[in-house]
């Protein structure tokens, strides 16, 4: 049996660990839970096939990441994991120009093609838009795609890892520093200076993976990406079954089970990974919510989350083992994706570690380009 130590307890993180006990290896994951962490705070809409980015290499994993997630969640149900914070609502694109929105149809149902869980792609009208997500201002028009869902990303991190405890898997909160022995990564030491040995060591730390490759000499190019997340409650109405709702600018609005609605992001690139809230954060996110959904002015404030989001210099997800050290694989930069793709990349890590065949070529994703020597 396999030994791994997966560092991290983040959405990426916990599919890996859950990947990895469900094909029968041992499983230690480590995680700090440190304030910010991205998934803490995401909740995520599942509907990357209307995007206009270009980069065929992120839609692969979108495309694939999406399609993963019913197959996933059924996984959990077996488990008893009723709260997987995932649910297909359908969603809301939404746009005041005609044009734009039939464009935006012809690439989904030119996609359609490789993806058939898009399921319904149609353009409303500003009434129709608003009969399905009654906040909405008047005046824009919205295509409507069925098979789009949102997940609430702690949710669903906590059902991965209670699942993969099921199995067998230790789960530990504590800080971590790699054992290197001459070239190759032998296990973990933590705060109480237990150390814990292991065939493979897997760093999925986020914004925070440096502190383990620094003692190294090495450097990960990661940044750090702040958003600010806005929860509301609603108190004359039942949203649960809402669609989420993309604006043609970089926010949504999407529903949870408690009849709340999270209004997000903001997209502050940062050094400094302090998760204060901060007014112009706030005022950004509501003054672009109520110009599109004026309905939310009546919301009642809950709370405020805040998440390192971590990127690279091309936007585009890393992983694979190092190059320089044995036994070590490193996944990172997911990015605002993260809870669209994490499974998915969770689930081609597991088989890659275990030596069974993936379903995508790691090649456009390797991780030697974003690591330097000190």
């Amino acid at each position: 049996m396999k030994k791994v130590i997966v560092v991290g307890g983040g959405i990426l993180g916990a599919a890996i660990t859950f990947e990895l006990a469900k094909r029968g290896a041992e499983v230690v994951v480590i995680d700090r839970e440190d304030r910010g962490q991205a998934t803490k705070a995401a909740a995520g809409i599942i509907c990357p096939w209307n995007s206009q980015r270009r980069n065929k290499k992120w839609y692969v994993l979108a495309r694939e990441g999406a399609k993963y997630y019913p197959s996933l969640v059924n996984e959990l149900h077996s488990f008893n994991q009723v709260n997987t914070g995932y649910k297909k609502v359908g969603a809301l694109s939404l746009h005041s120009d005609e044009a734009k929105l039939e464009a935006m149809k012809e690439r989904t149902l030119k996609r359609k093609i490789e993806a058939p869980e898009i399921g319904d792609i149609n353009i409303l009208t500003s009434s129709e838009a608003k009969s399905l997500f009654p906040l909405l201002a008047p005046g824009y028009s919205a295509l409507h795609i069925s098979g789009a869902a949102r997940v609430n990303g702690w949710a669903l991190r906590n059902a991965l890892i209670d699942a993969s405890q099921q199995l067998g898997a230790t789960f530990i909160q504590s800080t971590s520093t790699l054992i290197k022995e001459h070239n190759t990564i032998k296990g973990v030491k933590l705060s109480d200076n237990t150390t814990i040995y292991a065939d493979e060591v897997v760093i999925a730390a986020g914004v925070w993976a440096n502190e383990l490759l620094e003692p190294l000499q090495l450097s990960f190019d990661v940044k750090a990406q702040k958003g600010q997340i806005l929860h509301v409650k609603l108190t004359d109405y039942l949203c649960s079954d809402w669609p989420v709702v993309m604006p043609p600018h970089d926010q949504y609005l999407l529903t949870l089970e408690n009849n709340s609605i999270v209004i997000g992001a903001t997209h502050e690139n940062t050094t400094e990974l302090s998760d204060t809230i901060t007014i112009a954060g706030i005022k950004e996110i509501i003054d672009k919510a109520l110009l599109y959904a004026p309905g939310l002015s009546d919301a009642v404030w809950s709370e405020v989350k805040v998440g390192f989001r971590p990127f690279t210099n091309d936007f585009l997800p890393v992983f694979g083992r190092l190059k320089q050290y044995a036994g070590l694989t490193i996944a990172n930069g997911l990015g605002a994706s993260g809870l669209t793709m994490g499974p998915f990349i969770g689930k081609q890590l597991a088989k890659f570690l275990l030596g069974s065949e993936c379903e995508i070529d790691f090649t456009p994703y390797s991780i030697d380009s974003s690591i330097q020597e000190l």
